[in-house]
Order: structure tokens, then sequence, then C-alpha cells
């Protein structure tokens, strides 16, 4: 199943460090990892949350095994037709990453709320 990931800057540099396979792992006031289920989802958070000021927000795209994704029903967080995601329980990440195939891809990288070229 193809997915995207809206992030930070300072979440870009430990999924760089990860030879671009990996999530790092959820902080404590982060009980879930929220993959998104289309593009225009990742991208409205990544610009209109993540790119705020001075910051830069980025959207990835990976393959997980599709029998993985299906363990986690979808949710929806917004929009119907827009806004759903995948709830991933923080303390089962791991086990998620383990199922991404090939590398994480930076597909979109904003600035200041605008698109600018994602240089991956």
């Amino acid at each position: 199943m193809r997915l995207w990931r809206p992030v930070g800057a300072k979440e870009l540099v430990l999924i760089e460090a990860s030879a671009w396979r990996r999530f790092p792992p959820r902080l404590p006031d982060q009980p879930i990892f929220y993959p998104v289920l289309n593009f225009d989802y990742a991208e409205q958070i990544a610009r209109d949350w993540n790119a705020r000021g001075d910051e830069e927000g980025y959207v990835l795209e990976f393959d997980v095994e599709d029998e993985v994704a299906r363990r986690y029903p979808e949710q929806t967080a917004g929009a119907a037709n827009l806004h759903r995601e995948l709830w991933v329980p923080a303390e089962e990440l791991e086990m998620f990453n383990d199922a991404i195939q090939g590398p994480i891809r930076l597909v979109a990288r904003y600035a200041r709320g605008a698109r600018v070229e994602a240089e991956a």
C-alpha cells in the first residue's frame, strides 16, 4: 500500500539518518504514528501546518506491505473524502517500519506555505 507522511525538518533529519528506511520513535506525548492515505491530505498538513514562519514542511511517500497496513483500520480526521489516515500505535512503529518496502521518498517541500522544488 502506498502511503504519505507530512513531516517537519527535525523528523526529516532523523529519517534521512536511517538511510530513508525508518520513521523515528514517537515522542512520549505522541501515542500514534499516522501515515495518511493520499497526497493531497499530506500536502495540506505540510504546507499549512509544518511550513509556518521560517520552518519547512515536507511530504514523504512510501510503500508498506499490504498485510501490515490492513491491520490498521482507516480513520477519518476531518473531511471524509480527504482526511483519511491510519493510526499505528507508537509501540508498533518498529514492526511497521520493518514492513516498509524500499526507501522512503521525499516528494514535496514547502516553505512559507508555498511549494518549492523537492531535492530528492
